[in-house]
């Protein structure tokens, strides 16, 4: 997984480094999901696909800072938001089952 794939504008690019640049990309990417949605909807709204985007996100970079780079600092930027995303998602799901149905973008 070290191994590199090939090299772009002076970067060397592993398996691992893929897999970090995926796991930035869906965790920046949640903010494109964020704006869509409230713009769809006229008020700032966090869909859920925000919380799966920030968990799979903050997974892919953790695997990325502890198997690839082996990065205490990555380790624990990535940690926080992960376990945070986590309990959103949690509660963002248990209130949908106990509350009435809204309109939604998910």
């Amino acid at each position: 997984m070290h191994d590199v794939l090939f090299e772009f504008l002076g970067a060397r690019v592993t398996p691992w480094k893929l897999i970090g640049y995926l796991g930035v990309f869906l965790f920046a990417g949640r903010w494109f999901i964020q704006v869509y949605a409230s713009r769809k909807l006229q008020r700032p709204v966090l869909p859920r696909v925000f919380w799966y985007m920030s968990i799979s996100g903050s997974l892919l970079l953790l695997s990325y800072f502890v198997f690839g780079k082996n990065d205490s600092v990555g380790i624990l930027a990535n940690l926080f938001p992960f376990t945070v995303a986590s309990y959103n998602l949690y509660l963002d799901v248990r209130s949908k089952k106990t509350s009435a149905p809204a309109k939604s973008v998910d």
